[in-house]
C-alpha cells in the first residue's frame, strides 16, 4: 500500500476551508457525501473541486491528509538530539495524536471509513490507512532512528518500536470513541497521558533516562 507524505502547508487556506467542510459534513452523518454537497456548503463550484482534488476519492484523500497533518513529531535537530529533546518531541507527537483522534471530526471520519471498508462502496478505508496511520508512522520513524543513532534508544526494528509507542499512547481511546463512549479528554489529561506513554516507552527502549526537567505528570 502506497504511503503518502504530507505537510500542513500542502493546502492553501481556501482549500483548507473546503476540507473542513468535508469534515463537518461527515460529523453531521450525511449519507453519500457528494461533490455537489461539498460545493454547495463551501460556496464553490464543482469544477473547482475537480480541479483541486480530482474525483471524490481524491477529495477524501486530501481530507484525510489534512486531518493527519495536525499530528506532528515536534521540532528536533538530529545533530543535537539529547534525551530531553527526544522526550519533548515524543510527548508533542503523543499529545497531537490524542487531540486529533479524540476530536469529533476524526471519530466521524473513521466511522465512515470502517463502514465503507466492509461495503465495497469506496476505498476510503484504504485511504485513511495509507494517509493516516501509515503516513504518521513515516513522520515519526526518522526521530526514532535518529535517537537510536544518538545512543538514546535501543531497538532492532523501527516499525516495531513505532507500533509500541503508538499503542502506549492510544491504548483503548480510539476504539472506545468509535463505539460511542462519551470520553472527554481535557488538555491536561492529554498532556498527562502523553508524558506517561513517553516514560513507558523509555522504560522499554531507552538506553538512557530522560533528562531532568522532562514533564513527569
Amino acid at each position: 500500500m502506497e504511503v503518502t507524505t504530507y505537510s500542513e502547508t500542502e493546502f492553501s487556506p481556501r482549500q483548507q476551508e473546503v476540507l473542513d467542510v468535508v469534515l463537518a459534513l461527515l460529523v453531521e452523518g450525511r449519507d453519500g457525501l457528494t461533490m455537489t454537497a461539498v460545493a454547495r456548503r463551501a460556496s464553490c463550484s464543482k469544477e473547482t473541486l475537480y480541479k483541486w482534488f480530482g474525483d471524490r476519492d481524491g477529495l477524501l484523500t486530501a481530507t484525510v491528509r489534512w486531518q493527519a497533518s495536525k499530528v506532528r513529531a515536534g521540532n528536533w535537530d538530529r545533530q543535537h538530539l539529547d534525551a530531553h529533546a527526544l522526550s519533548e518531541s515524543l510527548e508533542a507527537f503523543a499529545a497531537n495524536w490524542l487531540t486529533v483522534i479524540s476530536s469529533r471530526t476524526s471519530v466521524a471520519l473513521n466511522r465512515v471509513a470502517i463502514a465503507d471498508a466492509g461495503s465495497g462502496k469506496s476505498d476510503l478505508g484504504g485511504i485513511v490507512l495509507a494517509n493516516g496511520r501509515l503516513a504518521i508512522g513515516e513522520r515519526l520513524k526518522p526521530l526514532l532512528e535518529a535517537a537510536r543513532e544518538a545512543g538514546l534508544l535501543l531497538f532492532d526494528d523501527t516499525e516495531v518500536a513505532f507500533r509500541t509507542f503508538f499503542g502506549l499512547v492510544g491504548r483503548d481511546v480510539q476504539i472506545r470513541l468509535l463505539l460511542g463512549d462519551p470520553l472527554a479528554m481535557s488538555r491536561a489529561e492529554i498532556a498527562a497521558d502523553a508524558a506517561r506513554a513517553t516514560r513507558q516507552f523509555f522504560t522499554l527502549f531507552g538506553a538512557a533516562k530522560p533528562a531532568p526537567g522532562t514533564n513527569r505528570n
